[in-house]
């Protein structure tokens, strides 16, 4: 239907693509950790509607000019390289702090420092991803693999493709947030060691900023 063929083996490339670490995966569960399974779950959220722009800019030819560019694809890797490296250093700037008296969301972690909004949480996960350009160049790469050179309507082809991949992803995505949650509680992880893992989170961020920056287009 539409020209798509191997859906099979495009749900389950896209679901092994997905349990791939990243930035992502690294965002959601600092989320689930620091503010409880709901954060995680709205970063997630963000994330897929990051997905969702760089679906609908291939769909319609955007994305090849970032594949075509290389000014254009500079300038969105360097955003992109920015945010993630902001992230970072405000995941490094967060202060271990005693979580008595806070609501169970927050006090299920010891990262609950200053804990963001879920409007900002939201908008940290979908720029974080929609101001990757190797997102947009990965789907310009893998979904035309499963679309017919010969179908009638490429752009819905690449569109239903796409929203599969971003379904699945979610359903990885909100299982991430709840378990990492769950992990955290059950865990039970010291106020010094939760500083840590901030620092440790932080300075991963920090360095895929850098990767992204230093990665030339391929």
């Amino acid at each position: 239907m539409f020209g798509i063929h191997d859906l099979t083996l495009f749900i389950i490339s896209g679901f092994l693509l997905n349990i791939m670490p990243g930035p992502d995966t690294l965002l959601i569960m600092s989320k689930s950790a620091s503010q409880g399974w709901r954060a995680g779950s709205v970063a997630s959220l963000g994330i897929g509607s990051g997905v969702f722009v760089h679906i609908l800019a291939a769909a319609l030819g955007v994305s090849a000019i970032l594949a075509s560019s290389a000014t254009a694809f500079t300038i969105v890797k360097y955003a992109g390289a920015a945010y993630l490296v902001y992230i970072g250093i405000m995941a490094l700037r967060q202060k271990a702090k005693n979580n008595t008296g806070t609501d169970d969301a927050e006090s299920a972690s010891p990262l609950s420092s200053s804990p963001l909004s879920m409007r900002s949480i939201y908008w940290q996960g979908f720029l974080s991803n929609a101001l990757n350009p190797k997102v947009a160049l990965f789907f310009l790469a893998f979904v035309p693999q499963f679309i017919s050179h010969d179908s009638p309507d490429k752009a819905l082809a690449f569109i239903i493709l796409g929203v599969i991949f971003n379904f699945n992803s979610m359903l990885w995505c909100h299982f991430l947030a709840v378990s990492t949650s769950l992990a955290s509680k059950r865990l039970k992880v010291s106020k010094s060691l939760g500083f840590w893992l901030n620092k440790t989170i932080g300075i991963m961020f920090i360095s895929l900023g850098f990767r992204l920056a230093l990665t030339a287009k391929s």
